[in-house]
C-alpha cells in the first residue's frame, strides 16, 4: 500500500523493456540520433504544431531552466505560494534564473488571477528598487490535486500577455491533468496560451525522463546553451528518448495516467463513504488529501501503508481535530484496487 509518492512506483514494463532493447549498439551522441529526432518528432504530433523540445533529468531541472530561458536582470517570476518551484526546489529556479520567485495566493492551490494582477502591477518594468515582472509559472496538476479548467487557464494567460509576460506550465502530473480535464495536449497548452511546458513523465511510470517544451521555436534559441551550462545536456540522450518513445506508444502515457486517476477515484469514493475519514478539499486528478483518526493512520502504518501526514493549511486551522491527522495519499499506474480496498479496511478498523 504504497501511497507516499507517485515518485515511488518504478519504470512500466514495456518502458523498461524499451531501455533494454536500446542498451546495444552505437547512436549519435547529444541528441543527435534518430531516435532523439523521432521522438521530438512525435512530440510535435502529439502539440499539433511545430516545438522545441530539450530533455532533461529531473522536474526541477525543467522548471529552473525554463524559467531562465525568459529571465532579465531584476526579474520577478511568479507562481502560486505553495507551487513546488517555491517551496520544494531548494531555490533552483532563482539559482539557475537569477530570477526571483514571488508568491501568489490562491484558493485550492491556483493563482487566482485578481491577486496576479496586483502582484504583476507591483513590479513595472521600470522598476529598478524593487525589480520587473519577467515570467509566470502554473502547476497541473497543482501542488494539492486540484486541476486548473481550460477557462482558468485563459484568465491567467489573458492577465500574463497584457503584460507581455511569458507563461510557464510545471507539468510533473501533466498526463494526469490532461485525462481529468478530457482536453487534448494542444487544448490545455499553447491553445490557452502557455509559452513553455515542462512535461513530465517520470512520476507516470517512466524511469527518468522529463523534457522542456517550447511551442514558439523562436523562444527556445538560447536553451541549447542554458541547458548544456546547466550540465543537463546528456551524452546518451537516447536513453531519455527511448523512454518517451515506449510512453507514447499507442497512448500508453494516457493509459497510465487514467488508471493513476482511477486509483484515486477508488480512494476518494471510500474515504466518502467512511464513518471515520472525510476528504479535506476536492481532488480530480491522483492526489488524494483526507483527515483520518490519528488511530487509524497508525494502524494503517502497522499494516505496511505508506503515505505523508501534512501540514494543515493555515487559512483552515479547523480543518483537523485535536485526535485526528491529515494525509496526502498519491496513487500511481502501478497502484492496484487491492491497495486502495488494503487501505480503506484500515480506516474501517
Amino acid at each position: 500500500m504504497f501511497f507516499a509518492s507517485d515518485n515511488w512506483a518504478g519504470a512500466h514494463k514495456s518502458i523498461a523493456e524499451r531501455l533494454l532493447a536500446e542498451s546495444t549498439g552505437f547512436a549519435a551522441a547529444y541528441g543527435a540520433g534518430d531516435l532523439d529526432k523521432k521522438v521530438e518528432a512525435r512530440f510535435a504530433e502529439i502539440f499539433e504544431r511545430e516545438v522545441s523540445v530539450f530533455f532533461v533529468a529531473t522536474g526541477t531541472a525543467a522548471n529552473s531552466l525554463s524559467l531562465a530561458s525568459v529571465q532579465r536582470p531584476g526579474g520577478i517570476a511568479f507562481c502560486h505560494t505553495a507551487a513546488h518551484v517555491i517551496a520544494d526546489e531548494c531555490g533552483a529556479p532563482e539559482f539557475f534564473s537569477s530570477a526571483r520567485l514571488h508568491g501568489v495566493p490562491g484558493q485550492d492551490g491556483k493563482i487566482d488571477p485578481a491577486k496576479l494582477a496586483e502582484k504583476i502591477a507591483a513590479f513595472p518594468q521600470t522598476a529598478v528598487m524593487h525589480g520587473r515582472a519577467t515570467a509566470v509559472t502554473i502547476t497541473q496538476a497543482t501542488e494539492v490535486g486540484t486541476v486548473y479548467s481550460l477557462a482558468e487557464i485563459d484568465e491567467i494567460a489573458r492577465i500574463a500577455k497584457r503584460d507581455n509576460l511569458p507563461l510557464h506550465m510545471d507539468g510533473a502530473r501533466f498526463a494526469n491533468a490532461l485525462v481529468a480535464l478530457g482536453a487534448t495536449p494542444a487544448e490545455m497548452t499553447w491553445k490557452r496560451g502557455i509559452d513553455m511546458l515542462s512535461f513530465g513523465g517520470t512520476k507516470n511510470g517512466c524511469w527518468c525522463a522529463e523534457a522542456i517544451v517550447f511551442f514558439n521555436p523562436e523562444q527556445a534559441k538560447e536553451m541549447p546553451f542554458i541547458r548544456k551550462r546547466a550540465a543537463q545536456l546528456f551524452s546518451k540522450s537516447r536513453f531519455i528518448a527511448a523512454q518517451f518513445d515506449a510512453y507514447f506508444q499507442d497512448g500508453l502515457w494516457l493509459d497510465l495516467a487514467r488508471h493513476a486517476n482511477g486509483m484515486s477515484d477508488r480512494l476518494r469514493a471510500g474515504i466518502n463513504a467512511s464513518n471515520s475519514a472525510r476528504l479535506s478539499w476536492p481532488t480530480s486528478a491522483n492526489e488524494v488529501f483526507a483527515v483520518i483518526p490519528k488511530s487509524a493512520a497508525r494502524n494503517a502504518v502497522e499494516r505496511g501503508a505508506k503515505f505523508y501526514e501534512w501540514p494543515v493549511p493555515p487559512a483552515t486551522p479547523e480543518l483537523v481535530g485535536p485526535d485526528e491527522t491529515l494525509i496526502r495519499l498519491v496513487t500511481s499506474f502501478a497502484t492496484s484496487e487491492a491497495d486502495v480496498d488494503g487501505f480503506l479496511d484500515c480506516l474501517a478498523a
